[in-house]
């Protein structure tokens, strides 16, 4: 543990020494120099200490997230600088060792090294270093509470007629540990209810780790307005108290009951490995709930023990934390789950989007399905982008997202 620890921190002084080549480079001022070093050193020493006393039995808490978003807000750029710096070095060495065999073998064949691009390589490693600099701090003072509402419109064949222009409003990963801000949250509650939708959907991960961080938000999650045909909800890996130390296996699952206890608190009707019929006019579609099954996480969730009171000519809604599990098992069932809703990635809090022309974030390289809606074998699923915010205490690029689909039957038309 000690000799990761001092591996990371040499890895880490070694970035800041290239970034303060880069600024010394560039700012010929002795006392500005000395501010980027105290600063550094500073952050360096405040990481350090964030790292060593971080309580595994605690997990993650506003320390620690202020601690992750000073490291990302400090090292990303330095990382920009370092990739562009270090290229200019190899550079450098290649022209020296060229220069070094001229001489020695050809003499007055060598070339002159221009002293001034270290300059300008310099300047142009601070200008591009800039950009995730000042994209970060937006993200972690504005863009974490960019709500946005994001609307899709799926068509199906198989649709039961009553439920032809039927809406649902779905959100994920709520992580109530992580927020700050309790206007911001009334603000994206009253969003989710100006939605007016049939039918409410919550896809995991209530909280970070302990059910106590979502006391201070329960009356205000407790106003989503209960639209005609209810409220749902599953957990997420987040809600099995994973990944923190317990006491005991006994406060463990005391934890986990508590948590499984907050949804009856704000009214949503948790589906623990089980369906649920929504009817409307005599005519039926079937609601699956199943707990976390994740590729790489818990895999609590039971498809088959879920669907057991349902028909395989059912219209089948399934709510599934982890879209891992649409990709490994649920798009190849027998059954054929028409729609499945998932949240999990996060769309990794990170990325650049335009919407209807280019998405791209780091997460896509783990997640074959990250954000948005994807359709395989006659099957949609839908993967939100999320309500809150963890490890990372912002989003740049990939906003909080409130989902609203509408289901419609497909004509010869359409």
């Amino acid at each position: 543990m000690i000799i990761r620890f001092l591996i990371f921190f040499l890895i880490l002084l070694i970035i800041d020494f290239y970034a303060y080549q880069a600024i010394k480079t560039v700012v010929k001022n002795g006392i500005v120099t000395s501010i980027y070093l105290v600063t550094s050193i500073s952050i360096l020493g405040y990481l350090a200490y964030s790292i060593y006393n971080y309580d595994r039995s605690v997990g993650p808490s506003s320390e620690s997230l202020r601690a992750a978003g000073f490291f990302l807000l400090f090292y990303v750029p330095k990382l920009v600088l370092i990739v562009i710096m270090f290229g200019e070095d190899i550079v450098r060495l290649i022209v020296g060792g060229y220069n070094f065999i001229a001489n020695t073998f050809f003499e007055g064949s060598a070339t002159q090294y221009m002293p001034d691009r270290r300059k300008f390589v310099s300047q142009v490693a601070l200008g591009l270093a800039a950009i995730p600099f000042t994209s970060l701090v937006y993200g972690m003072f504005k863009g974490k509470y960019n709500f946005k509402v994001i609307t899709h419109t799926l068509f199906f064949d198989d649709l039961p007629d009553a439920f032809d222009g039927f809406s649902l409003t779905q959100i994920s990963d709520i992580h109530s540990g992580s927020f700050d801000d309790p206007e911001k949250i009334e603000y994206a509650v009253d969003l989710i209810n100006e939605q007016k939708t049939d039918l409410i959907v919550f896809t995991g991960d209530i909280v970070n780790t302990k059910a106590e961080e979502m006391d201070p938000w329960i009356d205000t999650f407790k106003r989503i307005r209960t639209p005609e045909f209810g409220k749902y909800s599953v957990l997420g890996n987040h809600d099995y108290g994973e990944y923190v130390s317990w006491p005991s296996e006994e406060a463990k699952l005391n934890n986990f009951n508590a948590i499984k206890d907050i949804h009856n608190k704000i009214d949503f009707n948790l589906l623990l490995n089980e369906s649920a019929f929504i009817e409307k006019n005599g005519e039926r579609l079937a609601l699956v709930g199943v707990e976390n099954w994740g590729h790489n996480f818990k895999k609590a969730g039971d498809l088959h023990k879920a669907s057991e009171k349902i028909s395989a000519e059912d219209f089948k809604i399934l709510l599934s934390h982890d879209p891992s599990h649409w990709e490994k098992e649920v798009k190849t069932h027998k059954d054929h789950y028409h729609l499945t809703l998932s949240g999990h990635t996060h769309g990794f809090q990170f990325g650049i989007e335009i919407p209807g022309i280019f998405k791209w974030s780091p997460v896509q390289y783990v997640y074959k399905q990250w954000a948005g809606v994807y359709e395989e074998l006659g099957q949609y699923i839908n993967v939100n982008r999320g309500f809150g915010f963890h490890a990372y205490p912002g989003r740049v690029g990939i906003w909080p997202e409130i989902t609203v689909i509408k289901l419609k039957k497909r004509s010869l038309n359409t």
